[in-house]
């Protein structure tokens, strides 16, 4: 994360905790930066909160290429012109 006097803070190198704000032009106010911060880190929670890995295992190629299974055969139909009538 990034200082006000333009270096870096050495305390935070093992996992950043959200997005880096840098101001490369211009001289906002505290206030203005206070505002952007605030936006920002909203706007990052609610994604990262959103943002969930899918629950569903992927089928393998052997599953997608299985057929399903067939109906039980409906006995009272008869065989056609062959069953009693």
């Amino acid at each position: 994360m990034s200082t006000a006097d333009g270096g870096t803070d050495t305390d935070t190198d093992a996992a950043p905790q959200g997005p880096t704000i840098e101001v490369r032009r211009g001289a906002p106010t505290e206030e203005e930066l206070a505002a952007l911060i605030a936006v920002v880190s909203e706007a990052y929670t609610g994604e990262a909160a959103e943002a969930v890995a899918d629950e569903r295992v992927n089928r393998t190629g052997w599953e997608l290429s299985q057929r399903a299974l067939r109906q039980p055969l409906n006995r009272d139909l008869g065989w056609g012109r062959f069953g009693s009538a």
